[in-house]
């Protein structure tokens, strides 16, 4: 029986992977990924890597065993409701012991275009039957910190007007699916993972500001006018309107935070957007 996670490449993957090997030995670990090469850094670590894609279900089928416990970290790829699913038919069809798998903060509430498919995989494994426990993150604060360069050049642009958002550094999303994987008592729960303090944009710009040295504002768009941004900056349209969808919930409050249940898992305080913010110019 071991720990499986997908997608163990990727940036949270990796994290998840560090962190679980602070919590059990490496023997016990299976990291899954596309490239044998990109995980060769894992494996040096002594875990095992098994190789297979999103999309090829033969070799996921030889990935995933019988009293696995199974991350499934969501995908990226347009079909990746499709690609959930046939992992969750492999798992069940294995005899997985649970599958835990990183969906949307507010789960079935999350109304906005980009969690549909978190609100879809979440009810595909209640209907398995499978034991399941559902890590629902918030916005990572990467998401902004990764544009730094950007946003010291042209500002910060958005059109979440005032909306907080309850962000938390994705390493702390990472530490919450280790303690989750390694426990025994989080089988059927519900996790709303968030920062614990939530921030505006125009907070944001202005820590940015003050930390660079630089003038930086919040410029608060349209919908309409930040779709057009987005494009602009080479998005295709469809990706555009995602995340206009999600700023558009920010507005509405649905990424502020639903409690403590981050800190609480990691035992903690999650990471501040500050520091984040350091972390990212240091680099």
């Amino acid at each position: 029986m071991s720990i499986v996670v997908t997608a163990a490449t990727g940036h949270l993957g990796n994290l998840v992977i560090d962190e679980l090997l602070q919590r059990v030995p490496a023997g016990q670990v299976v990291a899954v990924a596309r490239n044998a090469e990109k995980a060769a850094p894992i494996a040096d670590r002594g875990v095992e890597v098994r190789i297979a894609d999103y999309n090829d279900p033969a070799a996921l089928a030889k990935a995933i065993g019988a009293g696995d416990t199974l991350l499934l970290i969501s995908g990226l790829e347009p079909n990746r409701l499709d690609q959930h699913k046939s992992i969750i038919a492999i798992a069940k069809d294995a005899g997985v012991a649970r599958i835990a798998y990183t969906s949307a903060l507010g789960g079935p509430e999350a109304d906005f275009d980009l969690a549909a498919d978190h609100r879809a995989t979440e009810q595909a494994i209640l209907d398995s039957g499978l034991p399941y426990t559902f890590l629902r993150n918030g916005w990572y604060n990467e998401v902004y910190t990764d544009q730094i360069p950007v946003q010291l050049a042209n500002g910060v642009v958005g059109s979440a007007g005032d909306g907080r958002i309850g962000s938390a550094a994705r390493r702390d999303y990472a530490a919450a699916a280790a303690v989750v994987l390694t426990g025994d008592v989080h089988e059927k729960k519900a996790y709303e993972l968030n920062g614990d303090v939530a921030w505006t944009l125009t907070e944001y710009a202005a820590e940015l500001a003050r930390q660079s040295g630089q003038e930086v504002a919040y410029s608060n768009l349209s919908a309409e006018d930040h779709a057009q941004v987005l494009v602009g900056a080479g998005l295709p349209e469809p990706v555009a309107q995602l995340f206009v969808g999600v700023d558009a919930a920010i507005e509405r409050g649905l990424l502020a935070g639903r409690g403590s249940d981050l800190t609480r898992l990691i035992g903690r305080p999650t990471t501040p957007i500050a520091d984040s913010i350091a972390a990212a110019l240091r680099s």
